[in-house]
């Protein structure tokens, strides 16, 4: 399915008679419009934006209806983040277009005094957004408030599988934004990929690696840049001198919200055999807390998306020991908060992001042999450590690499759009998330502006060359170190 400012029919015929792709008619369509200027303009952006805040006040609790279908997602968590989220981004936007637009005056040298050197902030032109199943309403439209702010074109692709989110998307969203540069692509793979055949200007893709090296060969092809928000196994590292009570509060609610089917959510804890016996019983207290003694009748527990998820993440099961919960209803696709003990490295569950309920529990020696592990594996989207003593969670910021951190809380660094949202090597590249968004859908265009006149000036760079006019060219245009005295 196809919403936008051109005919369906149009393009279908196209297709059928000159076998080109289905949605070639609505990608040149864009780039068409696009080319006309109409984005560019303060006032034209500033428009889109409202009314996609407008399209979040006014289907406020259709978007936490879709959810709640899609997923159980709890109302609570759907506002936080679903709705919250995604205004504070574009009160963000508003607030700053103005001043993120604006030409951004660098330094000269002395052969261009007299010029204007500037940054110019292009847009880049039609964006395709790919965003993923576990939070279809905020990873689309979070990228897209960045890529409207940027002054582009837009196709966005939500996935089929939270089919009520898809639905509102599709139908609702296109109601409120300009059908001449805003476009929805609906269905699965095969769409997708026939889309992607497409020549875009940018692409953003969030789901898992091996999905994204699909998106990413397929942008090779027309040399197409590209933002990859790919996951990864977060490590939680927990020290030995720690508020064991306060952090299982904190890495429960990291970790169980909506199901566990979160990127950022923390994929495993790692500490030593002690702490992992002093922060057992604190892990069991905050479920019991949370979700009452049986989180199957808990308002503030979701389920998995589909069965097949559901049965991926029940044979991790067999993973370690299950110290805490375990429970499942594949009817219900209901797997309980669990946290597993005794797990070993080289189990399945330690091989792959979980994304669901499950917890592992790995134990090492001490904070040396952590830290070690953790740079064994793949750099992973997000990292928490948990300590009372900064000089600890400094040291696993400093050792360690990942795409985000958070010392002594889990996935609280995504609520501030004055921090940047990407991962690292696995996990992705690029970054988005405020004026993060504004810049990744923006060509910084280096632009030197000179004067017809003062041709005496240039005389040092012309032929015939000599001497003298080589060490005037290079003093006139020299950097010199600051600080830096030579003696003549």
């Amino acid at each position: 399915m196809v919403n936008c400012g051109f005919n369906p029919l149009k393009a279908v015929c196209l297709f059928n008679a000159e076998g080109t792709n289905p949605y070639a008619a609505l990608v040149n369509c864009l780039k068409a419009n696009w080319l006309t200027g109409k984005t560019r303009p303060m006032e034209y952006r500033r428009t889109q934006l409202e009314a996609l805040g407008r399209f979040l006040e006014e289907n406020e609790m259709e978007i936490l209806h879709a959810l709640s279908v899609d997923m159980r997602r709890p109302p609570f968590e759907g506002q936080i983040a679903d709705v919250s989220l995604i205004k504070n981004e574009v009160n963000e936007a508003l607030n700053n277009l103005s001043s993120w637009m604006k030409d951004e005056c660098v330094d000269k040298s002395l052969a261009t005094k007299l010029d204007s050197a500037f940054v110019r902030k292009d847009p880049y032109g039609v964006v395709l957004i790919i965003s993923p199943f576990n939070y279809p309403i905020q990873l689309t439209l979070v990228p897209m408030v960045g890529a409207i702010a940027a002054g582009n074109c837009i196709i966005i692709k939500p996935s089929e599988q939270s089919s009520c989110s898809e639905k509102i998307l599709a139908e609702v969203l296109p109601t409120y934004l300009d059908p001449e540069t805003f476009a929805v692509v609906t269905g699965g793979s095969e769409q997708t990929t026939k889309l992607l055949e497409n020549r875009f200007d940018y692409i953003m893709f969030t789901g898992s690696p091996p999905v994204g090296k699909i998106v990413m060969s397929a942008a090779a092809k027309h040399l197409t840049p590209l933002t990859l928000e790919l996951g990864g196994q977060n490590p939680c590292y927990v020290d030995c001198c720690c508020n064991f009570q306060n952090a299982a509060n904190r890495i429960v609610w990291g970790k169980f919200f909506n199901a566990g089917q979160t990127c950022i959510a923390p994929d495993y804890v790692i500490c030593t055999i002690e702490t992992q016996e002093r922060l057992m019983p604190c892990l069991r207290q905050a479920i019991r807390e949370f979700y009452g003694c049986d989180p199957r009748d808990s308002p503030d527990f979701g389920r998995m998306i589909n069965d097949k998820h559901f049965r991926r993440v029940r044979a991790l099961l067999d993973c370690g020991r299950v110290a805490i919960g375990g429970e499942t209803d594949e009817c219900d696709r209901y797997i309980a908060p669990t946290v597993l003990a005794d797990v070993k490295e080289w189990e399945p569950i330690m091989q792959q992001e979980v994304f669901g309920p499950l917890l592992p529990i790995l134990t090492v020696r001490d904070l040396d042999e952590a830290i070690q592990y953790i740079n064994s594996k793949e750099r992973p989207l997000a990292l928490y450590a948990f300590s009372c003593d900064s000089k600890v969670v400094n040291r696993v910021l400093d050792c360690t690499s990942s795409g985000g951190f958070c010392g002594n809380d889990c996935m609280m660094q995504v609520t501030l759009v004055s921090l940047p949202f990407g991962g690292i090597g696995y996990s992705g590249f690029g970054q988005y998330h405020g004026k993060y968004g504004f810049d990744t859908f923006s060509h910084h265009r280096g632009c030197l502006s000179r004067c017809m006149g003062f041709e005496a000036l240039n005389c040092i760079r012309y032929p015939p060359y000599s001497q003298r006019k080589l060490d005037l060219l290079v003093s006139a245009t020299e950097v010199k170190r600051r600080g830096f005295c030579t003696l003549l």
